[in-house]
């Protein structure tokens, strides 16, 4: 597996493969790789000769406080998991690489990132965009796979791809869930034995309103309420947002009479989690 660190050599290497013919599936992560980003590098597998996965913990999207210093990294272990689960190539530049002195480019949405995550990390998405597009003009794919637990960050790039013309078709792929249902995520290595198992109240809160939906419960309110008290009932679990959505604008329903989205937010402990489910009436 080639390892490679140098934004201008990685776009070398993706000039020669597409001069060959080859195409390139691209996997962005900030590394701790857990299930559920090898199930994005094999769906990369589907789709691409060359499976580039990105291992860069972006400081751009971090505000002051937040976790920058302690997100958890693992280097050797990442590289050996990419590689089993089959990629060809990882691209780990170092932030110098990617902002260095003077930077001052950002690329940023008007609407989509003003929602959910967006509201209580107004910097985030700004972040995202931004190092998304930096590594989509290093890397060069023809595909890119982001994961659905994410689903708002999946919609943002989405949404710049389509307006920035980017000539990159975007794949999402679904939430891999520990045995008790627990999505994936690398901040579960924050939580304490007695929080791991209090998380499960994100998962159990999304089931139930997916019960509540096939019993014909449409209100949002309804099922927003149901959900809210599966988590308080854990002294420490508090919601930073409970939302129903359209899946396309992320835009509030009242009524789910068609497919929608209920996602969450929640910290455990001093451990901010994310999930979300499709309800189906």
């Amino acid at each position: 597996m080639n390892i490679i660190s140098s934004p201008k050599d990685m776009q070398s290497f993706a000039d020669q493969a597409r001069a060959g013919g080859r195409v390139i599936a691209f996997i962005p992560t900030m590394g701790y790789l857990h299930d559920g980003h090898l199930s994005l590098i094999r769906e990369g597998c589907r789709h691409g000769d060359e499976v580039v996965v990105s291992i860069f913990v972006n400081p751009t999207q971090f505000a002051p406080g937040e976790d920058l210093a302690s997100y958890p990294r693992a280097f050797e272990r990442d590289c050996l998991l990419a590689e089993g689960a089959g990629a060809t190539t990882i691209f780990s530049p170092a932030e110098r690489d990617l902002y260095g002195d003077g930077y001052q480019t950002f690329v940023a949405l008007e609407k989509l990132p003003f929602h959910l995550c967006g509201l209580s990390r107004p910097t985030f998405f700004r972040g995202v965009a931004t190092v998304v597009s930096k590594l989509f003009n290093i890397v060069k794919p023809h595909v890119a796979v982001f994961g659905e637990k994410d689903y708002q960050q999946l919609l943002v790039i989405r949404r710049m791809v389509s307006d920035l013309n980017f000539d990159i078709r975007i794949i999402g792929g679904p939430i891999i869930r520990e045995a008790d249902g627990l999505a994936m995520s690398s901040r579960n290595s924050y939580l304490t034995p007695g929080e791991r198992q209090r998380a499960l109240c994100l998962s159990k809160a999304l089931k139930q309103a997916e019960a509540m939906v096939r019993d014909g419960v449409s209100g949002a309110a309804d099922l927003i309420d149901a959900a809210r008290k599966i988590i308080t009932a854990h002294p420490d679990a508090v919601i930073d947002y409970i939302e129903i959505f359209d899946p396309e604008t992320i835009e509030a329903v009242q009524t789910v009479d068609g497919p929608a989205r209920m996602a969450l937010a929640v910290k455990i402990g001093t451990t901010r989690l994310i999930d979300n489910t499709l309800l189906l009436p």
